[in-house]
């Protein structure tokens, strides 16, 4: 269940979700209350599980990890699931993993050096899987266009500050 966020919270994430670096009193001085209340706030957030971390997003491009790719994992039989996740857990190339419906069970995000590179983690690393029954590569990506967090503002709730 969702939790009830009210304006001060939504103005708090709005910040931290564009730069977790954004020092709290930056984000105090814009929402016109304390740095103290900010800190605050974002401790509440942090321990209701809202906000689960912040990082460093590295490149990959500029890693050396030219090729990105989403493939779909089909699962022999449902009952394996939570050991196909620990296996896919231990490879440190994929970067994402969902549990969807429909003929797959699983949909992964997997960044691989080139394509031979990511021939080899298909059929040494995900295709030896117990539990898999086969996969599919749907799309490499060519280019990250954009990324970014979800925006908890509403259409018609923007972000407003004192400065608007």
């Amino acid at each position: 269940m969702g939790h009830v966020l009210d304006k001060l919270d939504k103005k708090i994430l709005h910040f931290i979700s564009q730069n977790a670096r954004t020092p709290f009193l930056e984000i105090a001085r814009e929402c016109n209350v304390s740095g103290a209340a900010i800190h605050q706030r974002v401790q509440k957030l942090l321990q209701q599980g809202v906000i689960r971390n912040s990082e460093f997003v590295i490149d990959q491009y500029k890693v050396g990890y030219q090729t990105c790719a989403y493939i779909g994992i089909v699962l022999k039989n449902n009952v394996e699931f939570q050991e196909v996740v620990d296996y896919i857990k231990a490879i440190p190339e994929i970067v994402e993993c969902h549990y969807t419906t429909g003929k797959y069970a699983m949909f992964i995000k997997m960044y691989a050096r080139d394509n031979r590179h990511l021939l080899r983690l298909i059929l040494d690393r995900l295709a030896v899987i117990p539990g898999v029954a086969n996969t599919e590569t749907f799309q490499l990506s060519l280019e990250e266009i954009f990324r970014r967090q979800l925006s908890i503002f509403g259409e018609d709730e923007g972000v407003v500050t004192d400065k608007n």
